[in-house]
């Protein structure tokens, strides 16, 4: 197949024999109407993608990692992040609304990595808690594209994982937003794969 980027872009990191599922941010600020981050559209393919995701590695007994953005009540644990995005104080500690709420239920043995900046590698134990599981493929799903969910692939491939970010299973405030972005890191930084697909690899773990 013709490579829709040129010779010097878009080459395919491909599948590892360890595959984890990271799914990031994927609360009420981004799902539920009136939330301050709302996907306005996207969310149902969002959420009905990550739930497949998650039924096909827990059926795989594969790990599955929860990433939520916390604060305390005076924001002073987020540096200058929530000074360039106000409505991040939705995710302080004591914040009303409860937007930091995750969409959809986690299993009793998933893990949960709290940060405070985009990427899930950011300042937090999410490279060394996928290394103990002998984790060598990232497989990404939530919101949004063009920031934490692309922060969070780039830095996978900069820790030595192979990302791959499932289209469906992600969303950002606009559709030419959420595309634009997997056609970046597509190119760039990670395979962008479709559910199908993803689902496939996930289900032929042992």
């Amino acid at each position: 197949m013709t490579n829709p980027h040129g010779s010097h872009f878009a080459g395919r990191l491909g599948w590892g024999s360890s595959p984890a599922v990271v799914v990031v941010d994927l609360v009420r600020a981004y799902t539920a109407p009136g939330g301050p981050f709302f996907l306005d559209g996207q969310q149902d393919r969002v959420l009905v993608a990550a739930a497949d995701l998650l039924a096909a590695a827990r059926a795989a007994a594969l790990p599955v990692v929860w990433t939520v953005v916390r604060y305390a009540p005076d924001l002073a644990d987020g540096g200058f992040f929530p000074a360039k995005v106000p409505a991040l104080a939705c995710f302080a500690e004591g914040a009303d609304g409860g937007w930091g709420e995750l969409a959809l239920a986690p299993a009793a043995d998933d893990a949960l990595v709290v940060k405070q900046h985009a990427s899930a590698f950011a300042g937090t134990s999410l490279a060394g808690t996928l290394r103990a599981r002998g984790v060598d493929t990232v497989v990404v799903a939530g919101v949004s594209t063009s920031g934490c969910v692309r922060a969070t692939a780039t830095d996978a491939l900069a820790a030595g994982f192979r990302p791959v970010v499932v289209n469906e299973a992600c969303g950002d405030r606009s559709v030419a937003l959420h595309e634009n972005n997997l056609a970046d890191l597509d190119a760039k930084y990670a395979d962008v794969v479709g559910l199908a697909e993803a689902l496939t690899h996930l289900g032929g773990q042992h």
